[in-house]
């Protein structure tokens, strides 16, 4: 039955959706570059805590550490009876041993003790340097986890989950919701997608299937990313076939990769057991979006309490702050230390040279070395291939890294350490896969280009 609704009620709706919506996807072009609002204001912290914010994330990541070992040791109460902080701190062994790590190598790399390998600027300072990820993840967390809310708790998703079931459920195995997700990576970046999943996921509105697939498919990296990446293989001038092939090679990937292992055999139950917190069912003698519009308004309108939005928001910036950046600074540390100081990666690509040859890929050796060094980090590709002499084969490691989309010093050190069900090996198992079905796509593209 169709209901009448207050204009308050769905002020509530509009209102903070809007918002919502121009914080987090509102494309906005300074000096040429496009970017989006809650970036110009995690660039604004950046500059004015240039400097510190290293420091700020070794007390961070300490505080996790020191907060998992009293818990484990001691078991105190003020911690094990408060959900949010038991949930944070009373982790599994693997966790705690992940996070001892993170504390370790996040000390070494700040006061410069112990190995080099550890505190170099291409492992350790990569990522705690004064520029370094850790140090823009502080305050992209500060300001998704403050204003998450408006994305999550006013009925934004509620509205285009409706609208947008039948196109999402049938593609991707994805409710329609999970389009928000897609929109805030590609305009903002991926490490907002993986936020929003991670949250939704919390909140009983994805299975863990779902959760799985957002989080590797949708997670895709921003447009001024993709720019930093084909201006570091000198093609900027291709940009825009380059961001087209990306696209394209990343939608088939989204097509098949929820059909297949490890993502199809992931269970569709949700975190904690927890029954579904929505339903995708549209009643009888309701459109897309006079259903989704109700669900919306009735969503928004369990939000009373101003202070209730921040409180909520402030528990996501330490959940987020606490929980993920150890993770970050342990297994990216490692993947970097590895890519760096062993030849393993050029041993893993050595198969991928006949495949090369055989798609008449110039330089394939040079190539076949930085094919899974991406799973480290996304730009290492492109960096490695600026010194290649081909335009085709730099055109096509460039949208290789980006289409991989897993990489452990960012998007894959964010999975691991949020909630959303995914092992290292899962993780090892997607990026190969994403690499097997998008490599032939971009040196099809590439062979008309070039």
């Amino acid at each position: 039955m169709k209901q009448n609704f207050s204009v308050t009620a769905i002020c509530k709706f509009i209102i903070p959706s809007l918002i919502g919506i121009i914080i987090f996807m509102l494309p906005i072009s300074i000096n040429g570059n496009v970017t989006i609002p809650i970036a110009i204001f995690s660039n604004w912290l950046q500059t004015l805590l240039y400097g510190y914010t290293p420091a700020i994330m070794l007390v961070i990541i300490s505080i996790t550490f020191l907060g998992t070992l009293i818990t484990k040791v001691w078991k105190p109460a003020f911690i094990l009876n408060f959900p949010f902080w038991n949930s944070l701190f009373n982790v599994a062994p693997a966790w705690f041993i992940i996070r001892t790590f993170g504390f370790l190598f996040a000390t070494v790399t700040i006061f410069q003790w112990g190995p080099e390998a550890i505190s170099s600027e291409n492992t350790g300072g990569l990522l705690l340097g004064k520029e370094g990820l850790l140090s823009v993840l502080f305050s992209v967390f500060l300001f998704a986890g403050l204003f998450m809310p408006l994305l999550l708790n006013f009925g934004l998703l509620d509205f285009f989950g409706a609208l947008l079931i039948k196109i999402m459920r049938p593609l991707f195995k994805l409710p329609g919701r999970s389009s928000i997700d897609a929109i805030a990576s590609w305009l903002g970046d991926g490490t907002i997608g993986v936020l929003l999943t991670s949250k939704q996921y919390e909140d009983g509105f994805y299975t863990k299937k779902e959760a799985a697939i957002v989080g590797t498919t949708f997670s895709i990296v921003s447009i001024t990313f993709s720019l930093v990446v084909i201006n570091t293989v000198h093609l900027e001038n291709l940009f825009v076939p380059f961001y087209l092939t990306v696209t394209f090679a990343g939608l088939v990937a989204a097509i098949i990769m929820p059909r297949i292992p490890p993502l199809s055999k992931k269970p569709n139950t949700y975190y904690g057991e927890k029954e579904a917190a929505t339903t995708e069912v549209i009643p009888p003698g309701f459109t897309p979006v006079q259903w989704g519009f109700t669900q919306a308004v009735k969503q928004a309108d369990k939000n009373t309490s101003i202070p209730a939005f921040f409180l909520d928001g402030l528990k996501n910036v330490l959940d987020m702050w606490l929980g993920v950046a150890p993770v970050v600074m342990a297994i990216g540390t490692i993947g970097l230390m590895l890519a760096e100081y062993t030849p393993i990666f050029q041993w893993l690509g050595t198969p991928f040279i006949p495949l090369l040859e055989l798609m008449q890929i110039p330089e394939a050796q040079a190539a076949s070395e930085t094919i899974l060094i991406g799973f480290t980090d996304m730009l290492l590709p492109s960096i490695i291939a600026s010194g290649i002499e081909s335009d085709m084969t730099r055109f096509v490691i460039a949208a290789l890294s980006v289409t991989q989309l897993i990489y452990l010093s960012e998007v894959g050190g964010l999975l691991l350490g949020s909630k959303i069900p995914l092992k290292f090996f899962d993780l090892v198992l997607i990026f190969l896969e994403r690499t097997i079905i998008t490599l032939p796509i971009i040196v099809i593209v590439a062979h008309f280009l070039f």
